[in-house]
């Protein structure tokens, strides 16, 4: 199927797939490298269905041979056919559930991968635009159902339709004109079948999206937990999220019932048809043209003709529920992030350790003007500061440098060389960033610090955490940096860390250094040992810092003042106390 390009925000608003395009996309990328076991499946799948013709053809001996004629010869051939082909079911069943999940297990990991795997190359505007919970829910629910319906509806749907095959073909032997009666009311399925089809379609659809807004809550109540405590807002949280599961629980009932109503409409038909069947050859018996083996092996290959029967009907149902959950997916893979690095022959390598040169940079995002012909240079091994109001744009400068965003106009090079030109590995991977809000992984302490440097040796990750100011925290840790930090660091104070983010890009040791307000909201004793990790953190590097607190920068090489998006002043702190209107006002609140 041909690949289409979307803007990376339009998650939502796409997605009209064939079934055809869909079954060729899931064949080619996912079931083709499996198209061995596959055969021996399709194989396995013969031989169980057709065992449900060859039971009911040895009804007719059993009944006209054993019981009505009494012949003892026919126990021992009957018993031990009607013998073997149990044994053979099991052992074809066995090994097809047993080959049918591998596949279906290794075919939906490795969907989930190539998921997150895509996912991965989108930028954090993306993920503001759609929440984590409607994200989770596509990689982990949509193929959870996928799985779901291979493993116990889809795979087994050659096997049912040899066992039709088979069957019929036993009653049609039989007698053609009872296997005409029984089957009359089958054509009348067709147009109920096909409104239950776009139903089926609809609610799965509006049941995979109440999905996502279920776990999207539960996203927002488990990480705000504090907030809503301190609110009293429990209650609230609770009616919302029971209104949500409301709707999700509606719209699966109406998904399920769609899907249960294609058998049960077979049911009424196969019930129609054995009324007529008993009828007709109630008379023929009753005559002496028909034996009561013949009717009780044409009634036991009706009666085990319509169960599979009924299973191809929920798969049919099934099928259209797996449509939409594969629509789903296929949207995913579909949407391109915009900011990918250059053909691999035409990147260029730079020289990290170079001067950083921010020139004519703009950017309007939603309407709003952030940056407006911001041009500066950071000088290598020297301190570059940047404070202003809040929104004056100085964030996201950092994410522009990081190319987590690309400007309107202008560019940003290091050295001679466009950061645009770079390859994004290596251009990030010259980059250590330490926020206000550093963002700890549910690991240990020194899984947290060596995120950016795995391989690093411990003698390394020692150095960096007696440079962090974080070694004797560490050691009164119960496992000490073995110790679990919690979900999202939930177990440290800001300061402890803030103390392993700074020991993480110490241990990164990488040219250029990136702070974003790395003291905020920190008390005095904790913000002077931040300080201290700090200044032995930017020696010999090329460093950004962001700040509201000036006296956290006012010995910085440089300090760009920026206002509403613009430059309003640049210089040493003590030339801007004189000359920068913007500047000084933020002296003056700060010390007032």
């Amino acid at each position: 199927m041909k690949k289409e390009k979307h803007s990376e925000y339009e998650i939502s608003k796409i997605g009209n797939y064939s079934h055809g395009q869909l079954f060729k996309w899931i064949w080619s990328d996912y079931l083709k490298k499996y198209k061995l076991l596959i055969i021996l499946v399709v194989l396995l799948m013969a031989v169980e269905g057709s065992t449900f013709g060859l039971l009911s053809y040895f009804i007719e001996p059993m009944f006209d041979q054993v019981f009505a004629k009494g012949d003892y010869g026919a126990i021992k051939w009957v018993g031990f056919s009607v013998a073997g082909i149990f044994i053979l079911r099991a052992f074809s069943a066995f090994f097809n559930k047993l080959i049918t999940t591998y596949i279906g297990q290794n075919v939906i990991a490795t969907l989930q991968k190539n998921l997150l795997s895509h996912l991965l190359t989108f930028n954090p505007t993306f993920f503001q635009k759609n929440s984590p919970g409607s994200l989770i829910e596509r990689v982990r629910g949509d193929t959870a159902a996928i799985e779901r319906v291979w493993a116990t509806v889809l795979a087994g749907s050659f096997r049912d339709l040899i066992a039709v095959f088979s069957l019929v073909i036993v009653a049609i032997s039989i007698d053609p004109i009872w296997a005409l009666i029984a089957l009359l009311g089958a054509p009348l399925l067709v147009i109920p079948v096909f409104f239950l089809r776009v139903l089926i379609q609809k609610t799965t659809r509006n049941s995979r999206s109440a999905a996502a807004d279920v776990a999207t809550r539960l996203d927002e109540i488990f990480h705000g937990i504090s907030s809503i405590k301190l609110i009293s807002g429990e209650q609230r949280e609770y009616n919302k999220f029971s209104n949500r599961l409301e709707k999700f629980v509606k719209n699966s009932i109406f998904s399920e019932a769609g899907i249960a109503a294609v058998p049960s409409l077979m049911d009424i038909i196969a019930g129609i048809g054995f009324v007529g069947v008993l009828t007709y050859g109630g008379y023929q018996i009753i005559e002496g043209t028909k034996t009561i083996g013949e009717f009780m092996s044409f009634f036991t290959a009706i009666a085990l003709l319509f169960e599979p029967v009924r299973r191809l009907g929920t798969i049919a149902g099934a099928w259209h529920a797996v449509f939409t959950n594969l629509e789903r997916l296929r949207n995913i893979f579909d949407l391109s992030t915009e900011i990918i690095s250059p053909e691999k022959n035409n990147s260029k390598k730079a020289d990290f350790t170079q001067i950083i040169a921010f020139e004519n940079l703009s950017l309007t995002i939603n309407e709003k003007k952030i940056l407006d012909n911001v041009s500066f240079s950071a000088f290598p091994g020297k301190t570059t500061a940047l404070v202003g109001p809040s929104g004056a744009g100085k964030t996201t400068l950092f994410n522009l440098l990081g190319r987590l965003i690309d400007p309107d106009q202008g560019n940003i090079s290091i050295g001679d060389i466009a950061i645009n030109q770079m390859d994004l590995n290596d251009l990030r991977e010259n980059l250590s960033f330490v926020s206000q809000d550093s963002w700890l992984f549910d690991e240990s302490i020194e899984e947290n610090i060596k995120v950016g440097n795995p391989n690093a040796s411990q003698a390394e990750f020692q150095d960096a955490v007696l440079a962090a100011n974080a070694h004797d925290f560490i050691e009164e840790m119960p496992k000490k940096e073995k110790t679990p930090v919690g979900p999202r660091g939930s177990n440290l104070s800001g300061g402890q860390r803030q103390r392993i983010a700074i020991a993480r890009a110490i241990l990164r040791d990488t040219p250029i250094l990136l702070l974003d307000e790395p003291t905020s909201a920190l008390d005095n004793e904790a913000e002077k040992q931040i300080q201290n990790a700090l200044s032995s953190l930017s020696e010999g590097r090329t460093t950004l810092i962001i700040a509201h607190n000036i006296s956290a920068i006012k010995n910085a090489n440089k300090i760009i003042v920026l206002n509403s998006g613009k430059i309003v002043g640049q210089g040493k702190h003590d030339e801007l106390l004189l000359n920068c209107s913007v500047y000084q006002s933020l002296y003056q609140m700060e010390n007032s």
